[in-house]
């Protein structure tokens, strides 16, 4: 795949750079399509974005993140629901390919797992039409087990896709080697994802040994343990051969070298070990 397969998802060089300096410093080494967060549009407004987007021919790989939907009250739970709708007309405005969803832990105070995962199904239950109508595929993103109670209580690949089938069309998977790497069903759910049409996103970094924090302090690709050329290579097989995000959450580490150098460094291993 040449470098056209590389996208940069904007967290990766957040502490560098606001949204327009990183299109800049994307743009400067022929890098075309990213993934930006909803707070970076914030910051400098959707409508600047997004004609920062088009200006430069941009491809927007996903906008990170909607989801979040366990609540502690059913008026918790339709807040929530309006804000992704918001989610989604940021998306349609960037022309993004997808709205990531990371779906929400444990609702403050509960235990109860089982009824925060029923929140998640509520929430996709009332988002999905709102997203169809705009033709916005969402992409739920299974987050490592790790962060259940607080972040996502979707955490493997066939979960995400359970909830998938129980909606049809226009709803997929965003598959973060970060989170699903460790997965003994990995192989068999992505080319069942594959098999579905369910793949939406492929996000690449590594898992590193040992790890100081589990969650800003992600590996570039190559300084970890896992097998990213194995993973992209079961990702191609089932049907997927959209771009590779990087996503690297690194606030010690890559988060304070300056942002070209991030950028030529994913570059390099991106053409490397991906």
């Amino acid at each position: 795949m040449s470098l056209a397969g590389l996208s940069i998802n904007l967290a990766t060089i957040r502490q560098q750079y606001g949204f327009a300096a990183a299109v800049d410093a994307c743009l400067a080494q022929n890098i075309t399509a990213i993934a930006p967060w909803r707070d970076q549009i914030h910051a400098i407004g959707l409508d600047e974005a997004a004609r920062i987007v088009r200006s430069n021919g941009l491809t927007v790989t996903g906008l990170c993140r909607g989801g979040m939907f366990p609540a502690t009250t059913p008026e918790g739970l339709a807040a929530a629901i309006e804000d992704n709708k918001r989610a989604v007309d940021e998306a349609v405005a960037l022309d993004a390919e997808c709205l990531v969803l990371v779906v929400g832990g444990l609702p403050g105070g509960s235990r109860d797992l089982p009824a925060a995962r029923g929140m998640v199904l509520d929430g996709l239950a009332a988002l999905l039409p709102y997203a169809q109508a705009q033709n916005m595929p969402l992409a739920i993103e299974p987050l490592h087990p790790m962060y259940a109670a607080d972040r996502a209580c979707v955490n493997t690949l066939e979960q995400a896709l359970d909830l998938c089938d129980q909606f049809g069309p226009d709803i997929g998977v965003a598959i973060d080697a970060y989170h699903v790497w460790w997965d003994p069903k990995l192989a068999e759910q992505i080319a069942r994802a594959g098999a579905g049409g369910r793949i939406l996103a492929h996000h690449i970094c590594d898992w590193l040994v040992p790890t100081r924090d589990l969650l800003l302090d992600r590996g570039m690709m190559g300084d970890g343990v896992i097998d990213l050329k194995a993973l992209r290579a079961m990702i191609e097989a089932a049907g997927y051969h959209g771009p590779q995000e990087v996503e690297i959450f690194s606030a010690e580490n890559w988060g304070k070298r300056p942002g070209d150098a991030v950028i030529a460094t994913c570059i390099e291993r991106f053409e490397t070990v991906c």
